[in-house]
């Protein structure tokens, strides 16, 4: 009895009685939808196919290297795991490349919100000089008007448009395919009734998630990307080289606001924060609870934390992201360029 005891006396706690999460501390949370989409841009099945061609693209770019998924790679969880990402002529830019799964329902897109929804969004990396570095909308255009197998599927994806082949129509059908990148995960088979779906280990970390107060920011379905957030809210953050959301508005007030990134897949969409220079997400927990809560946790705390988080790992819809055998280039197509 006291050898059997005395090992009962090495089994963490939480292993030793079944974990409830009351349903209070629940409220604040909702499963994933299904699809995001927007009544203005319905994802048809001709302008999702036209989408994923568009998205896997790399001749919107001047030198025929660089596509959306360039960036955003959709079998690594929408991101590149990179601090910053490569772009044109071995260029980087100065902030995080964010995953682009679950993100049509942000309120809005990029660190700063300078982008309204994923439609927007589109249209801003092909013809950014860091980035894709095309000269212009008419540039990327000419570039698909080229090909008569793009003709054909932007008439099929708007049908009776009499010029469908535009730098608007091309947002569009990107968006379209974006907004069926959802990843749904066991914390939503949980949040739906199955009790089982989450492990007494997963629980009890969201207990101390909630409990820490992380829920504050990091609530709804997609755990943020809902709010703008002053990054060091509780403690001055030590890198205070981007001023966030002031250089788009202006404001003074909103220097260091940031858009707070959801923790969807967060286990797979390392390094962390704006300017990626968090490697680790026990790290990321620990800071945000230091600079945005005011708290120091323990190891045990932060790694019980990032067990749960790790519930949000969803699934990748392999088929839907396969890459598409794109049209041939013709004697028309604008031919590669690393200049200026």
């Amino acid at each position: 009895m006291f050898i059997r005891t005395l090992a009962l006396g090495l089994i963490p706690a939480a292993c030793l009685m079944a974990v409830d999460i009351p349903a209070a501390k629940l409220r604040l949370f909702q499963p994933l939808p299904a699809t995001m989409e927007k009544n203005s841009n319905p994802s048809t099945p001709a302008r999702v196919d036209l989408g994923r061609m568009l998205y896997f693209e790399t001749r919107l770019s001047k030198s025929h290297k660089f596509s959306c998924n360039s960036c955003h790679m959709l079998d690594r969880y929408g991101v590149d795991n990179q601090p910053t990402s490569l772009g044109h002529k071995g260029q980087r830019g100065d902030r995080n490349s964010p995953t682009v799964y679950n993100a049509a329902a942000h309120m809005a897109q990029f660190w700063d919100g300078r982008a309204a929804d994923v439609e927007a969004q589109a249209k801003g990396p092909i013809l950014n000089p860091v980035e894709m570095a095309m000269a212009g909308e008419s540039a990327a255009v000419e570039t698909l008007k080229s090909m008569p197998e793009y003709v054909e599927a932007f008439q099929k994806a708007f049908p009776g448009v009499k010029d469908p082949v535009t730098y608007d129509n091309m947002a569009l059908a990107i968006g379209a395919f974006e907004r069926k990148l959802v990843t749904p995960s066991r914390w939503d088979k949980f949040l739906a009734g199955d009790a089982k779906a989450l492990t007494d280990a997963e629980k009890a970390g969201f207990l101390k998630f909630s409990d820490a107060g992380c829920g504050a920011c990091h609530s709804g379905a997609l755990l943020g990307g809902m709010s703008y957030q002053k990054i060091g809210a509780a403690k001055p953050y030590p890198d205070a080289a981007d001023q966030g959301r002031a250089k788009v508005t202006k404001n003074a007030g909103e220097k260091f606001y940031f858009k707070v990134p959801s923790l969807r897949n967060i286990d797979k969409t390392a390094p962390y924060f704006h300017n990626g220079k968090v490697k680790t997400l026990d790290q990321a927990v620990a800071d945000m609870a230091e600079y945005q809560l005011g708290s120091k946790l323990s190891a045990a705390d932060t790694a019980s934390i990032v067990t749960w988080l790790r519930s949000l790992t969803g699934e990748i819809p392999a088929a839907y992201i396969k890459a598409p055998k794109l049209p041939a280039s013709t004697a028309k197509t604008p031919k590669p360029s690393e200049a200026d």
